[in-house]
């Protein structure tokens, strides 16, 4: 009986062993390949990261410095006129033959100011976003849109001359004042400035709510209305509130406008109508030709701004953090 030959299935077998073979080669030389390409990627992302790390570190590095320039430059000043005299006394007479350095009329007037602006901007620039948002239709909302991001781009030297041709002699004559340089009329402009900050950031708030929190609403029988108010707005309340605090920083810290219409004299905040100075414009209009302890006391008053601003900051987000928890 003749055997059988299986030659050409060992040929075969043969031929499957040297294509896994010359497979795998190819598979080790491309991931030899792909191996420095991989490094490389690992690197330049550790560079990155690196990079923007040394961002972070230098805008905490610069406030920190700010902080201590500012302790340094107005420490002095406080323990010469001493703590309470400064922060309490109710006049400012730094040229007098007998200076005085009381910042208490400069602290109300900032605080009345801020608040004023803000319980007039806050609301008009809440209701605008939510219309402009919820309500408007596109080319509407585009229209006003560019008018909201010209009226952000607008100087503030720019505010403060219209409000000393436009709302002071308004002021004078419809409430018939002597002079219509007061602390209304900071308020009015500081609520103006402060309206692009809360419309954009409160529009870009709203916009990224999603849109089925409103279709689930709407489908269980609530109105638009208080789709948006109950709904939308709670969703966006962390982006309405930081553009709160926008606008608190930027209240507080306007300097131009405020001096060319709230008047620029020390004088205790006692009326709307009385001619007042911040204490921005108590720094920046004397800063130019002080000396000695009249530019110290000026650096103290920066300081006291500082902190202010820090307080505010500090408070509204502890706040909030409270209410995420």
């Amino acid at each position: 009986m003749k055997k059988r030959e299986y030659r050409p299935y060992e040929e075969n077998a043969k031929e499957i062993q040297d294509k896994l073979l010359e497979a795998r080669i190819e598979a080790v030389n491309l991931v030899c390949q792909k191996a420095p390409k991989r490094e490389w990627k690992k690197y330049t992302e550790r560079m990155i990261h690196i990079f923007f790390l040394l961002l972070g570190l230098i805008t905490v590095g610069c406030v920190l410095l700010i902080t201590v320039y500012l302790v340094i430059s107005g420490i002095p000043a406080i323990s010469k006129i001493g703590l309470v005299d400064f922060l309490f006394g109710e006049e400012w007479a730094s040229t007098a033959s007998e200076p005085k350095y009381g910042i208490l009329p400069f602290i109300l007037t900032s605080i009345y100011g801020t608040a004023g602006a803000i319980a007039i901007g806050v609301p008009v620039g809440f209701m605008t976003a939510v219309y402009l948002s919820k309500l408007a239709s596109p080319k509407i909302k585009s229209v006003m849109q560019s008018a909201v991001s010209l009226l952000a781009g607008i100087p503030s030297v720019v505010y403060g001359l219209v409000g000393m041709l436009v709302l002071i002699p308004g002021i004078r004559i419809l409430f018939g004042v002597p002079d219509g340089a007061s602390l209304l009329a900071a308020i009015i402009v500081l609520a103006i400035m402060i309206l692009p900050s809360i419309i954009k950031m409160s529009i870009t708030a709203l916009d990224a709510v999603p849109k089925e929190y409103e279709d689930a609403s709407l489908a269980l029988g609530a109105t638009p209305i208080e789709t948006y108010f109950k709904v939308s707005v709670p969703a966006a309340k962390s982006g309405i509130a930081a553009s709160v605090v926008l606008g608190v920083g930027r209240a507080i810290g306007e300097a131009m406008a405020v001096m060319m219409v709230a008047g620029n004299v020390p004088n205790m905040p006692d009326s709307l109508f009385q001619s007042v100075r911040f204490l921005t414009t108590a720094v920046s209009s004397e800063m130019s030709y002080s000396s000695g302890l009249q530019r110290q006391a000026l650096f103290s008053i920066a300081l006291v701004l500082f902190l202010f601003i820090m307080l505010i900051n500090a408070t509204l987000n502890f706040f909030l953090k409270r209410e995420k928890e």
